[in-house]
């Protein structure tokens, strides 16, 4: 038996409206998820907002909306933005982001921060200063050796030491399996991190029980996956939280709450 967490991450910097008509984009619609994810069993949500033409958004403004309404519509949950890039954002942009909200939580891609090294360490001495939680994602044991480096090299604190570790990616389509745990759980080990898991396609939770047994907590919704095991489509990311959290405690497994 082991306890878990759950973040929901809604709709991630691609899908859109077209790709499921219940994929929440504007606030309102975030703040109404937030509210059924946290009432399914998600304590956190992964925060991306859109711009006027549905794209990936890293403006404060929106971010502040978006917060606003989600702490309305679920109080209580823990908010995570996002810095990601989505090949359309520079380190310096990802660092203005956090320079200008001083978030409580952020996930931080350490593959797009390495292109800018001295942005880097500027972002995560801004996040230290401001208390920012500070999420690593990796998608890689290059990712993993990076981060290593840094921690060594004093960019990144040693008190950091959440991460999130990516099976599977958007392009070119790569689902997620199971087997791929194993490298980054020993990693994990390794380096005392504070891990979660994310996964890609259809075999989501199955990757997610397995992140749960083996001791780490777990992210899931539609940006990663919109499908049952099954192959049937989700109602809502609701819906997706409902299944996991269904599954975990059918295996023996203990949901913790915030």
């Amino acid at each position: 038996m082991t306890h878990y967490q759950v973040t929901v991450a809604p709709n991630g910097a691609r899908r859109q409206k077209s790709d499921h008509p219940e994929l929440p984009v504007t606030p309102q619609e975030l703040a109404i998820t937030a509210g059924l994810c946290q009432a399914a069993g998600a304590s956190a949500l992964h925060l991306h907002v859109r711009d006027d033409a549905g794209g990936h958004s890293l403006d404060a403004g929106r971010y502040r909306v978006a917060m606003a309404a989600v702490r309305e519509g679920a109080p209580g949950m823990g908010i995570q933005i996002t810095t990601e890039s989505a090949g359309n954002y520079e380190p310096e942009a990802q660092l203005a982001c956090l320079e200008a909200l001083r978030p409580e939580a952020a996930s931080v891609a350490v593959r797009e921060m390495a292109r800018a090294p001295e942005i880097a360490a500027r972002a995560y001495a801004l996040s230290a200063e401001a208390g920012t939680q500070v999420q690593h994602i990796l998608y890689s044991p290059s990712c993993i050796a990076q981060l290593n480096a840094w921690y060594a090299a004093g960019i990144v604190p040693e008190h950091m030491r959440d991460v999130i570790f990516v099976l599977g990616k958007y392009e070119p389509a790569t689902p997620a399996d199971p087997g791929g745990l194993a490298p980054f759980v020993a990693a994990a080990r390794k380096l005392d991190l504070n891990w979660s898991l994310c996964a890609f396609g259809r075999a989501e939770r199955a990757c997610l029980l397995a992140a749960i047994e083996a001791g780490g907590n777990v992210r899931i919704g539609f940006e990663n996956n919109l499908e049952t095991p099954e192959g049937a489509l989700l109602k809502d990311n609701a819906a997706s939280v409902a299944g996991l959290v269904k599954a975990a405690f059918q295996a023996g497994h203990v949901l913790k709450r915030n």
